[in-house]
């Protein structure tokens, strides 16, 4: 019988948090900036694919993402999960984030921010959503170019438990056979 954990009641995070942890481009007034994001989600699951992402004022990427109406999702795999936590500890108003962590920027075909080239994919997005910003600090992205290094050897990414602990994305489990109903996704 299930009972009332007062430590998983707690780790809200942990049990619900649906994207792994990613970087979040942005390029204003003539300077590239990264933040850590932890709060990224699918809204559709089928195309026109649109994705929900939450940030606030006190993160020097909103004013950037919300002016510019456009940024990257770089998604980074497990090799970059230091980098990826130091971004976090830090604001792009005083550091030069790219520089101080050894990442490349590189050119977006629809976007003015970045890639992130160390990543194992990028999502170029602009905004096209901002009427959850002020409620909830939540913006919608509409995708415009995913890029995937398929040549990358480490592929696992790392979801954030809200403890300063990560879970590691393990073995993939195929059951196409079963997603019957689908199938033009497989």
């Amino acid at each position: 019988m299930l009972k009332p954990n007062q430590k998983y009641a707690n780790a809200l995070h942990e049990l619900l948090e649906p994207g792994p942890v990613v970087l979040l481009s942005t390029f204003f007034k003539g300077r590239a900036n990264l933040m850590t994001l932890t709060c990224t989600m699918m809204l559709e699951q089928n195309s026109p694919f649109r994705i929900l992402i939450g940030l606030g004022p006190w993160d020097c990427s909103y004013n950037a993402l919300l002016k510019t109406k456009q940024c990257v999702i770089a998604i980074p795999a497990l090799d970059l999960i230091k980098e990826t936590v130091k971004i976090g500890n830090c604001s792009g108003d005083e550091v030069d984030k790219f520089k101080e962590f050894g990442l490349t920027p590189a050119p977006a075909h629809f976007v003015a921010a970045p890639l992130v080239k160390e990543c194992l994919a990028n999502i170029e997005c602009k905004v096209i959503d901002t009427s959850l910003v002020d409620k909830y600090g939540l913006v919608v992205l509409k995708p415009c170019e995913v890029w995937y290094d398929s040549a990358k050897k480490e592929r696992r990414t790392f979801h954030h438990n809200g403890d300063g602990t990560f879970t590691v994305d393990g073995k993939k489990v195929n059951l196409k056979k079963l997603m019957t109903r689908w199938t033009e996704y497989l």
